[in-house]
C-alpha cells in the first residue's frame, strides 16, 4: 500500500510547471473566502464558524506563499535537497504531507535561519553586480533571496500546519451553570494530503468555563487531536468525547474537507471530471475545480444515563436514515468549485454523479456565483 500511495506522488521539475501550479492554487485560494462568505449568507456558516473557517483558509493560502518562495529557484542549483514540489497528483492534487511537515520545522528555526543570512536589499546589490560586472545569470544568489524570502514568510506566521491546535470561543450562555463554546482545529490529513477543517458546538456543564478551566482543557485539546483522522466517522468521535467528558455535551459536529484540487495539467482525474477539464481546455486559469465537501453531525435529543451516585446526560445523535449507518452522519453536503468554462462544459454533459452537487462558479471578474 505505501508503494501505491508513493506511485501517486510526482516532483515538479519545471520552473514553468511549478509557477503555474502555484498560480492555480493562489486563484483558488483566493477565491474560497468568497466560497464560505456565499456558504455563510445561506446560514449555512454562521458568524463563529466563517471567522474560524476563513482563518484556516487565509492559513493554507499563506502556506503555499511560502512554498512557492522555497521552490522558485532550487530546481536549479545541483546538490540542493528537497529541490523539488512533491504533489499529489491523484488522490488530491495538493503538496504531500512531508511538505508541510517540512515547513513546520523550518518555522520553528526561521528566526536563527534569518540571523545567518544577508538581508534582500544585499543580495540584490549582489545581484546587480554579478550580472553588470561578470555578465551572467546570478542563479545561486537568486537561491539565496528566494530562501531569505521563505523564512520571512515562515517567521511571518499565519500558516496552516500539520496539526492546528484546539481553539474555543465562547458564544453563549444557555442556562445559570451552562455555556455554549466553539471549539475549532484543523490537521492536514497524513493520508489524503487535504487540510481538514473541524467545528464542535459543545455546551460546558461544568464548575469553570471549559476555556479558564488548566485541568480540563488540555485534555479536551489533546483528545480532539488523537481523534483528527479522516478515517474515522464523526459519529464515532461525538460519541467518544460525549462519553469522556461528562460535563460537555457536543451538539453539534461538522467536518469540511479542503479538496482534492483537480486540474488537467498536473493531477490524474477519472470519470466525469477529466472529461470536463479536457474538453474546457484553454486558459491556465480555467484549467482546475475544487471538491468541498462538508459532514455534518446533529444532537437530536439527550437521554439521562443514571450510575451509582448521578445522573449523566448522553447524546443520541440524528443519523441520515438512507446513509447514516454508513457515513456516521447526519448529511454529507458536497460542493465543487469551478471557474465559468468547465462549468459551462459540466452543465452540458449533465453526468449523473454530479447532479446533487453543489456547484459554486468563479467568474472572469473573480465574482463567486452559486447554482440555483
Amino acid at each position: 500500500m505505501k508503494e501505491d500511495l508513493v506511485a501517486d506522488h510526482a516532483a515538479l521539475t519545471d520552473d514553468i510547471a511549478l509557477r503555474r501550479y502555484f498560480a492555480t492554487f493562489a486563484r483558488i485560494t483566493g477565491h474560497l473566502g468568497a466560497v464560505a462568505g456565499a456558504m455563510g449568507a445561506e446560514q449555512a456558516l454562521g458568524e463563529a464558524e466563517l471567522e474560524a473557517v476563513g482563518g484556516y483558509l487565509a492559513a493554507v493560502a499563506a502556506s503555499f506563499r511560502a512554498l512557492s518562495l522555497k521552490y522558485l529557484v532550487a530546481g536549479r542549483i545541483e546538490g540542493v535537497g528537497q529541490g523539488h514540489l512533491t504533489i499529489d497528483r491523484h488522490d488530491s492534487g495538493f503538496p504531500v504531507y512531508q511538505e508541510l511537515a517540512v515547513m513546520a520545522n523550518d518555522a520553528a528555526q526561521a528566526a536563527q535561519h534569518l540571523q545567518g543570512m544577508p538581508d534582500a536589499g544585499r543580495l540584490k546589490d549582489q545581484m546587480v553586480a554579478e550580472i553588470v560586472g561578470e555578465k551572467r545569470v546570478p542563479v545561486r544568489l537568486q537561491y539565496a533571496l528566494s530562501q531569505r524570502l521563505y523564512y520571512e514568510a515562515l517567521a511571518a506566521g499565519g500558516l496552516f500546519f500539520p496539526q492546528m491546535h484546539p481553539e474555543g470561543r465562547w458564544t453563549a450562555d444557555v442556562g445559570p451553570a451552562r455555556r455554549r463554546f466553539l471549539i475549532r482545529w484543523a490537521v492536514y490529513d497524513s493520508r489524503q494530503n487535504l487540510p481538514v477543517i473541524y467545528l464542535m458546538d459543545c455546551e460546558d456543564s461544568g464548575r469553570r468555563p471549559l476555556l479558564k478551566d488548566g485541568g480540563r482543557w488540555p485534555e479536551v485539546q489533546a483528545h480532539l487531536m488523537a481523534q483528527a483522522v479522516g478515517g474515522l466517522k464523526l459519529l464515532t468521535i461525538a460519541t467518544g468525547f460525549d462519553r469522556d467528558f461528562a460535563d460537555l455535551h457536543p451538539k453539534r459536529l461538522r467536518r469540511i474537507f479542503v479538496g482534492p484540487m483537480h486540474a488537467a495539467a498536473f493531477t490524474l482525474q477519472t470519470g466525469p471530471i477529466r472529461d470536463v477539464l479536457e474538453a474546457a481546455k484553454g486558459e491556465a486559469e480555467d484549467d482546475w475545480a475544487l471538491a468541498w465537501t462538508v459532514e455534518d453531525l446533529e444532537s437530536e435529543r439527550v437521554e439521562m444515563e443514571t450510575g451509582w451516585f448521578s445522573e449523566t446526560e448522553r447524546e443520541v445523535f440524528r443519523l441520515d436514515p438512507v446513509t447514516g449507518a454508513e457515513t456516521g452522519a447526519t448529511r454529507i453536503g458536497r460542493n465543487l468549485i469551478l471557474p465559468q468554462r468547465p462549468y459551462q462544459v459540466l452543465a452540458e454533459m449533465d453526468p449523473p454523479g454530479f447532479r446533487a452537487v453543489r456547484k459554486f462558479v468563479v467568474g472572469r471578474e473573480g465574482r463567486v456565483m452559486v447554482e440555483k
